[in-house]
């Protein structure tokens, strides 16, 4: 499938009834190329909405310890504060007990501020972060209109 642009960079896929797009696209950031792939979806007439880009935003310790190539070990110490400067970002959720998830946004930028990670790595995170919270937004402003007026004018008052 092309899109508008004519770039052959995506794949589509289906998981779960849902369309997956993968794209594999050359830009000056990663913030360029995820709205460029944005905008492109939205042109190219498949009826599809952009949920969200890189769909896990929660992670065990045991996907930190993957993503950012350290033991489990390591990162369970970095959690308990018995390595690292302490002051690991506390979880977002469990999904039961004993299985916690953390915001990978979150334990990004912490990596970062300790020079565990590079800081590029946590921009990028800080980028998807960003977008998909302006795509969830809106979704909620479609849905429910008034309700998100309300609270947006409460948030305004001083």
């Amino acid at each position: 499938m092309r899109f508008s642009n004519q770039r052959d960079d995506a794949t589509l896929s289906m998981q779960y009834g849902c369309l997956y797009i993968e794209f594999s696209r050359g830009a000056a950031s990663l913030k360029d190329a995820v709205l460029s792939a944005i905008r492109d979806v939205r042109r190219a007439g498949l009826g599809a909405e952009v949920l969200r880009v890189d769909e896990c935003n929660l992670v065990t310790a045991a996907e930190i310890a993957r993503r950012i190539g350290r033991t489990r070990l390591a990162v369970s110490q970095y959690i308990s504060g018995v390595r690292g400067p302490g002051g690991f970002p506390p979880p977002e959720c469990h999904i039961a007990e004993g299985a916690p998830l953390w915001a990978w946004c979150a334990i990004r930028f912490w990596l970062s501020q300790n020079n565990i990670i590079r800081e590029d790595d946590c921009w990028n995170a800080e980028v998807v972060e960003a977008v998909n919270r302006e795509l969830e937004a809106a979704r909620q402003r479609r849905r429910q209109p008034q309700l998100v007026a309300e609270i947006v004018r409460e948030f305004a008052r001083k």
